[in-house]
């Protein structure tokens, strides 16, 4: 019994840590200080006491703030659901169809994806969301959707409480300045409303946080639209990804087939049921899932696997001409490549010379690639990959490349 509590301990303290990012920091300041000025300026504006829509306003404002951190910490602690360590489907037939994750020893179900950051296998995974320090899946989607719902609706409430207070306050402050010089002082005295303190500091303090609720505003509910489009089509953003390339790979090679997304019920309503639902729990299992008539149960995986031997085959090999340190934005790579460094957590990679690099995908000044090692095709041994600047590697000759080229990675000519 004893150890069975301290496991329970350790595991939360384990997720406690997961509110040490900078991600949730900024994301619980925000709210924090949209929340607290809210509810400061609302006395100052609308009393909540004295009359019934002031009363509403401020339990509306309470009721906004305690279901975005519901949410909010739904998403982040609760968690997408990973796939089970040693995962293998039922059938031992359909292991052809899928991927084979090295790290968790484990078949990829259909829809799971790993997740760097977590290191684990997430079941149908989204992306993994830096703000909640968690990846976005199957078992929190709904609480991520409610939350980027919820906290723009919040900051639309406290901006218009912002800018109400802010007009009421210099607006009382100019009218009682303008009666004092037309009026006597005695009879100002008797005047039984009070002047609200809402000093320089206040003003400061209510503009800032009005910066902070529209920004939000824009920012969340543009995700929430995006979110909100790919679930009623019943994807995830990674796999609206892997539609894209299928298109791209079936153009490119001029192939008489069309790749038919398996788990888009056709209707947008079935598909909104598939992540919500009134008890709250998803769907399914995580493993398995329904899919439209005329399609495969690994129609999805066999696309995956058909992508990844046609990015192996269509990989550059460049040789590193010049060390890089695997910083986020070098200054000593040239200004063009310090302000083109990618917009994303993907990581760098350090690269020394005389080094080999396979590209996959690239921008102008940047490659993202896996880094060949002596030992990358020892079973169980995972590849270096991240992105590096083009001006540190120079391409390989084709006749090099090919005789050069570990096993496995030669070019199909």
């Amino acid at each position: 019994m004893g150890t069975f509590c301290s496991v329970i301990k350790f595991e939360n303290l384990q997720e406690l840590k997961r509110l040490c990012h900078w991600g949730p920091i900024i994301a619980l300041g925000v709210i924090a200080i949209c929340s607290t000025m809210a509810m400061i300026d609302s006395v100052l504006w609308y009393w909540p006491l004295h009359t019934t829509g002031g009363s509403v306003n401020f339990i509306m404002l309470i009721n906004w703030t305690v279901m975005i951190l519901y949410n909010y910490f739904n998403a982040m602690f609760v968690g997408p659901g990973f796939v089970p360590l040693g995962w293998k489907p039922e059938n031992s037939q359909d292991s052809m169809y899928l991927q084979y994750c090295k790290v968790c020893q484990a078949y990829k179900a259909p829809r799971s994806h790993h997740c760097r950051k977590c290191n684990r296998c997430v079941m149908k995974m989204d992306h993994h969301c830096p703000w909640i320090n968690n990846c976005c899946g199957y078992q929190n989607h709904a609480s991520f959707i409610l939350f980027l719902l919820l906290a723009p609706l919040g900051c639309i409430h406290a901006a218009f409480i912002f800018v109400m207070t802010m007009y009421t306050q210099l607006y009382d402050r100019l009218s009682f300045g303008w009666n004092t010089v037309k009026i006597d002082m005695s009879a100002a005295r008797k005047d039984p409303r009070p002047v609200v303190p809402f000093g320089l500091a206040a003003f400061a303090s209510t503009l800032f946080a009005l910066g902070l609720a529209l920004g939000t505003t824009i920012a969340v509910g543009m995700l929430f639209f995006i979110q909100i489009k790919i679930i009623l089509r019943n994807k995830t953003s990674i796999e609206s990804w892997i539609e894209e390339k299928a298109k791209d790979r079936i153009q490119y090679y001029q192939l008489d087939e069309v790749f038919v997304f398996p788990y888009d019920m056709g209707s947008r309503w079935k598909n909104f049921k598939q992540v919500f639902t009134w008890s709250g729990v998803p769907e399914g299992d995580g493993l398995e899932w329904p899919i439209r008539e005329g399609c495969h149960q690994y129609s999805l995986t066999v696309e995956q696997l058909k992508q990844k031997a046609d990015k192996r085959v269509r990989s550059v090999r460049y040789k590193v001409i010049e060390d890089y340190s695997g910083a986020c934005c070098p200054l000593n790579k040239g200004i063009k490549t310090f302000f083109a460094s990618p917009c994303t957590e993907e990581p760098r990679i350090r690269l020394q010379k005389g080094e080999f690099i396979l590209a996959t995908r690239g921008l102008r000044y940047w490659l993202y690639g896996d880094k060949i090692l002596d030992d990358s095709f020892i079973e169980g041994v995972s590849r270096i990959r991240g992105w590096f600047p083009r001006n540190c590697v120079e391409k390989c000759p084709c006749d090099a490349e090919t005789d050069q080229a570990p096993e496995g990675e030669k070019k199909n000519r």
